[in-house]
């Protein structure tokens, strides 16, 4: 169960939290590095010998893709509700991530001087959703609507099949939510194998220019690796969730959101910050009656013992301080003024507000990505969205005569830099 940690060890233990991720990462490194390695001369020979080793199961090259008859046959397996809820979550999706399009500009300034700034989409883009202990067609969406929102030409779908899965090898409603996102490339390849098959291409699986999702250590260190042969969204790591809570917060909605953060994997993270001991132990007493209805329960036990808390602060302050040092993926602000203290917030990848708000309605149906800065990225790191997708063209266009107003800055500064040459292609041009 979880620990209460007072003021006086707060640090200390942030500290060995945020640390958790490199120490996990230098240990399968030179694992991941020999798979993209092989994936990289062998191609599809070494995703086979690697799908069946990690997978358990055996495929040809020419069974990696997903084949319509496959796409009908997870129709016939899921509901109608799960349909009716995909088209509902489809709809804000889209409607948040049309607000991040990209504007180009382009102005003439005195000499007819032109400058602008283009926006153009990515080429191919391969989409990783993982499928370890769990099914996630939510990350389809997530991944799949801002990069058609920003006209990526191809998206590539990459996800694990597994023997024990229905005839489609895939999980039928990840297959179901990535048609109807529009994907109808879908290859049947998980782990680090499937992000270097993406980075490099194989004789089965093309090559793309950048490479976006989440996915366990194995597949974080892979993007890490392949970087600079191809683009990656971020190194995401386990899920994790803050919740700021004060001494009129309900104990039962901030256990019941512990336990949903903490189920997600036995690295996950979830923590509580509270400006009340009273409280702390409310939530430690629902936190046990709660969890006892929690299929998850093994999972969600190792991810308390080893990455979670209740920090109990002095004041308001003392929750954001926490907070920010933390810089979560996910942030519930429970406590009295959500906006106010808002204000206070640097560090946070998502934020939601008041007691009604639970990070798991952004998980599925608000709206904003659920592809999130994890492990106190959210410091430098956004949320996925549109503007992952696309490229910028800065675009300058001089005339002869505003050449010429700067020519003598130019020789100035390519003087100081020793770069000749770059003064002579200025002077040429008047000679």
């Amino acid at each position: 169960m979880l620990k209460i940690v007072t003021k006086e060890a707060i640090e200390a233990e942030i500290s060995r939290m945020l640390k958790r991720h490199s120490s996990e990462r230098m240990v399968v490194g030179d694992k991941v590095r020999g798979i993209v390695e092989d994936v990289m001369g062998q191609g599809d020979k070494a995703v086979v010998k690697y799908t069946k080793k990690f997978d358990g199961i055996a495929l040809k090259p020419k069974d990696f893709l997903v084949t319509p008859k496959e796409i009908d046959e997870a129709y016939k397996a899921v509901n109608n509700k799960f349909i009716l809820a995909i088209k509902a979550a489809i709809r804000n999706i889209r409607a948040y991530h049309e607000k991040q399009k990209i504007d180009q500009w382009f102005e003439t300034l005195p000499e007819d001087v032109v400058m602008g700034l283009r926006s153009l989409p990515i080429e191919r883009v391969g989409i990783y959703v993982p499928g370890g202990t769990a099914p996630y067609p939510s990350s389809v969406l997530m991944n799949a609507i801002p990069a058609k929102i920003a006209r990526v030409g191809e998206i590539v779908m990459v996800t694990p099949a597994g023997k024990l899965r229905r005839k489609t090898g895939v999980n039928p409603y990840v297959l179901v939510a990535a048609a109807e996102a529009g994907i109808s490339s879908i290859y049947k390849i998980g782990g680090a194998q499937a992000i270097a098959a993406l980075a490099f291409g194989t004789e089965t699986i093309p090559k793309v220019d950048k490479i976006v999702g989440p996915g366990n250590v194995y597949v974080t260190m892979a993007k890490k690796m392949v970087y600079g042969f191809v683009g990656v969204d971020k190194l995401a790591g386990p899920s994790d969730v803050v919740i700021i809570a004060d001494e009129k917060s309900e104990p039962e909605y901030l256990a019941a959101d512990l336990l949903a953060q903490a189920e997600h994997d036995p690295d996950s993270s979830a923590i509580l910050v509270t400006t009340s001991a009273k409280i702390a132990l409310a939530t430690l007493e629902e936190l046990k009656r709660q969890i006892k209805k929690c299929a998850r329960k093994d999972i969600i036990n190792k991810a308390f013992k080893n990455n979670s808390a209740i920090f109990v602060v002095d004041g308001i302050k003392g929750a954001v301080d926490a907070t920010n040092r933390i810089a979560p993926e996910h942030l519930e602000i429970l406590a009295a003024s959500p906006q106010k203290i808002l204000e206070q917030i640097r560090n946070a990848g998502a934020v939601f507000l008041g007691p009604h708000s639970p990070a798991v309605v952004g998980d599925y149906i608000a709206g904003p990505n659920h592809v999130l800065p994890t492990g106190g990225s959210a410091r430098f790191s956004s949320p996925l969205g549109v503007y992952d997708f696309v490229r910028k063209q800065s675009i300058v266009g001089y005339t002869k005569a505003a050449l010429k107003d700067v020519r003598a800055d130019i020789k100035v500064l390519a003087s100081v830099e020793g770069l000749d040459a770059h003064a002579r292609a200025v002077d040429v041009r008047f000679e």
